[in-house]
């Protein structure tokens, strides 16, 4: 028997269970679908082509009938995407791919890229078309229930006579989709590796994606099921590959002595106090050199080489250590705890172990690993010896989850360059309203800019430099004292009384009576006007959503700048009533729900206005999940402007739905929330339910046009593969663009062992 029995019995409960809800593809539909593939690509039909007409079939993205398409982008009736995603990156994978921009074949690494001709394209087209066809020549010799060293024997053959395509993913998934009873369809080595870990199975030895087949056809004959609802069944079950690491739990002085800070704290933690907040450090490059430089000035000046291995450890527990990973707190080879990491790197200055990353504990059980490894190492990630990693699988494997710990706060953004602007606007007019799509961060940087300027009014100090008391004079303490920086929200039923002045039903003595009251505007002025010293400054979020004469009636002719300190008779009290000098306004407007070109004009005129449309090249280069963010945000924004019709301009979605804490989104989960949870309602609401333009937008991998619903399946955690084929189809020109070609190219400190035996723990 392949598995133990629990597992054995569970995974037949899971493919029941999966099979009852529809969830699984039959062994009819499977064989329809295959035989499709073969119908057009087998290797009878490549043997009888060539030329331009063989390069266009197997290389040409804008094709949709062509190999790569259908490899990485098909997913409709005819050929569903439930055959593993090989979806993100760069068209590179493929070996040579037509760029968008130029239009030309081009072919080399991601650092190192050329364009060829024509009949150097169709070269390499016939080169792939040859090694495709001696592979299936291979694996139709190879037994049909073969051993492992069937598939060892296999591995080696591909990788001498076929490696230019059996050594790729989609090499690899042109295989298994020939022969899906003999290849399983994880098109990556570590995809393979981690779901036969989860099911305590030990890998065979050596590397490639055809070694470990056997052990999957093997584990599907058991159970009685096809390898592609194996497949489908261990990816609910597991979820994405994920990391373990093991962080040192001593301060150097005294074994385990920092235990307890992170046991009660809920947190793995890392010493080096005098390295600071490492948060301020935006791009990668810039944290590894303030980190060199701090450790060979401050810890290790005379062991420049211990200096660059600590570097590397810190910088991975900052970056490179990810929510869901794995992390033991150990002692040595004793492990003492378990858990899960759920939140980012943040900064505890109060202690001397300040580095930290939010954890859910699981077990606090002690037990030692098999096989000691990075035991002199604070960081270290957990994957030399696969003994290690089935022993850490089998305590997972008995142990009961905690209750979720809270992910503690991102914390805020910096600022930079429209602050700038905002200001120059309000020093000129006195008032500016910031208006633009949806997540464009329009109350964001209201928000922001006018904390900074307020902090910087007074105090002299960036707001992030203020102390507690100083920032409740700036903000107010939320509990009915005011600060200098104040919020209100227009809607359809905000009014004149809520804005300056007016009376409100109260009980006094229990009789309902109408008393005088000041609204926000009119409170903000009278204490501006006690505090010349001091600039004020109120936040009118959704301005367009209010009645605006109704709102400010007489206040705009005395809202002007050259008209401030000019008294007015107010209606209402008979009050004189003046705009001081130090108030400022700052308006932000959603054009979805009202263009500016309907605001009141004697408004406009009062107004600066500052436009915030999506802007991608605020994500840079972020990739999620083979993903770049700001080309896919792009492509989404073309074909909302090119389906929606009149305004479709106002209608696109914004950037800021795709940052968090200011910095782009990191991982395919959270990508996953904010599409379902932000964007898809909001082109709901665009569309009103108009499903086929919906289709348009997303693409058929989200949208299901003949039952009228979007895809909400392909939201769960196991399904995020697809989720990202589905994502990529509508715009497969993408992947031929710089930042996904770009993205190519590996961390260094993600590949560099040399930290593993590093010496020294904790400090």
């Amino acid at each position: 028997m392949v598995l133990g029995e629990r597992l054995a019995q569970e995974l037949k409960e899971l493919y029941t269970k999966l099979n009852n809800e529809g969830k699984l593809l039959s062994k009819t539909q499977l064989e329809g679908y295959y035989e499709t593939f073969r119908t057009r690509f087998g290797p009878d039909q490549l043997k009888s082509i060539d030329g331009e007409a063989l390069l266009v079939l197997m290389h040409d993205h804008g094709n949709h009938d062509s190999l790569v398409y259908w490899l990485e982008f098909k997913n409709d009736e005819e050929f569903p995407a439930r055959f593993g995603s090989i979806a993100g990156g760069s068209a590179l994978k493929f070996g040579i791919y037509r760029r968008k921009e130029t239009g030309a074949w081009t072919t080399g690494t991601t650092l190192d890229q050329r364009e060829i001709s024509l009949e150097e394209a169709i070269q390499y087209a016939r080169k792939h078309r040859d090694q495709l066809i001696l592979g299936t020549q291979l694996l139709e010799h190879l037994p049909a229930n073969g051993t492992n060293t069937d598939y060892r024997v296999l591995q080696e053959q591909m990788d001498g006579r076929a490696r230019d395509v059996s050594d790729l993913a989609w090499g690899h998934k042109y295989f298994s989709l020939l022969y899906p009873y003999k290849l399983d369809d994880y098109h990556s080595p570590d995809y393979q590796r981690f779901h036969l870990i989860k099911l305590l199975q030990i890998p065979p030895e050596g590397e490639g994606r055809y070694i470990v087949a056997g052990r999957y056809v093997a584990i599907a004959h058991e159970l009685g099921i096809p390898l592609n609802n194996l497949t489908t069944i261990l990816n609910f079950r597991h979820g994405r590959p994920y990391r373990y690491w093991r962080i040192g739990t001593s301060d150097g002085t005294q074994p385990r002595n920092r235990w307890d800070l992170m046991r009660d704290g809920n947190c793995v933690a890392i010493g080096w106090p005098e390295l600071g907040d490492l948060s301020v450090y935006t791009t990668n490059q810039a944290l590894r050199e303030a980190l060199r430089k701090s450790m060979v000035d401050t810890y290790y000046p005379d062991n420049p080489q211990l200096a660059g291995r600590k570097t590397q450890e810190v910088f991975r527990f900052v970056e490179v250590i990810a929510e869901g990973d794995v992390v033991l707190a150990s002692d040595g080879a004793n492990v003492l705890g378990m858990g899960t990491v759920i939140g980012g790197y943040t900064y505890e200055p109060s202690s001397d172990f300040p580095h930290r990353r939010a954890v859910e504990w699981l077990s606090f059980a002690e037990w030692r690993l098999p096989i000691p490894e990075g035991l002199r190492t604070t960081v270290y990630e957990v994957k030399h010896d696969v003994r290690n990693l089935v022993a850490i699988e089998s305590q997972l494997l008995e142990i009961s989850s905690t209750q979720p710990i809270p992910k503690p706060s991102p914390l805020p953004s910096r600022l930079s360059g429209l602050p700038g602007r905002i200001q120059s606007i309000l020093e000129r007019k006195g008032q500016v309203i910031l208006y633009g799509p949806p997540g464009t961060g329009k109350t964001h940087w209201a928000e922001l800019t006018a904390r900074e300027l307020a902090a910087r009014s007074s105090f002299g100090a960036a707001f992030e430099h203020l102390s507690n008391d100083q920032s409740v004079f700036v903000l107010g303490d939320g509990h009915g004292a005011d600060g200098l920086v104040r919020m209100c929200c227009f809607h359809p039923g905000y009014g004149y009384e809520d804005f300056l002045e007016g009376y409100r039903p109260v009980v006094v003595d229990g009789h309902m009576v109408f008393l005088q009251r000041d609204g926000i505007f009119k409170r903000l002025c009278r204490d501006a006007a006690t505090k010349p010293e001091h600039k004020f400054y109120l936040i009118i979020d959704e301005i367009n959503r209010g009645d605006i004469p109704r709102i400010f009636g007489e206040l705009l002719t005395v809202l002007e700048k050259n008209k401030r300190d000019i008294s007015m008779l107010m209606p209402l009290t008979g009050e004189r009533f003046r705009v001081p000098k130090n108030v400022y306004l700052l308006g932000t407007m959603n054009t979805a729900d009202r263009s500016i070109a309907l605001l009141d004009t004697a408004l406009r005129r009062r107004f600066g206005f500052i436009e915030l449309m999506p802007d991608s090249s605020l994500l840079g280069d972020a990739v999620v999940g083979g993903i770049p963010l700001g080309p896919w945000l792009d492509a989404l924004n073309r074909r909302i402007c090119d389906h929606i019709g009149r305004d479709a301009r106002n209608l696109q979605i914004g950037h800021a739905y795709l940052l968090e804490g200011g910095h782009p989104l990191t991982d395919v989960p959270k990508l996953a929330k904010v599409i379902q949870e932000d964007i898809i309602p909001l082109l709901e609401e665009y569309c009103y339910e108009d499903y086929a333009a919906l289709d348009h937008i997303l693409g058929q991998g989200l949208v299901d046009i003949h039952a009228q619903q979007m895809r909400s399946e392909l939201f769960d955690d196991s399904r995020q593969d697809e989720l990202v084929q589905a994502l990529l189809a509508p715009c497969p020109e993408i992947a031929t663009t710089w930042p996904a070609v770009t993205s190519d190219v590996m961390s260094s400190a993600e590949d560099d062992d040399a930290v593993d035996e590093a010496e020294g723990e904790g400090t």
